[in-house]
């Protein structure tokens, strides 16, 4: 099973608000996913993003792939160094 971190859209048309969700790669964008471990907002200035930090490192070190914006997200939070730091002590 192919475990992927990505966004589900919520909210309303023209008014999206996102949830960062770690998710089966062939489950549908909005569909069944296996744990929620933060948010995303794009409307507020500048955008807001919340993380439960242990919960994405746990399952990128445990080989969930963050999609290409979430990847983003984690950088500008500081996610990624943090993953590189762990799995370089190992």
């Amino acid at each position: 099973m192919a475990v992927k971190i990505r966004l589900k859209r919520m909210g309303s048309k023209k008014a999206p608000f996102y949830r960062v969700v770690v998710a089966d790669s062939r489950s549908p964008r909005d569909g069944r996913f296996i744990e929620e471990i933060g948010t995303y907002n794009p409307l507020t200035q500048p955008a807001k993003v919340e993380l439960k930090e242990d919960r994405a490192l746990d399952w990128m070190l445990k080989g969930a792939k963050p999609s290409d914006t979430v990847r983003n997200l984690f950088s500008k939070a500081g996610l990624m160094e943090k993953l590189h730091n762990a799995k370089n002590e190992k």
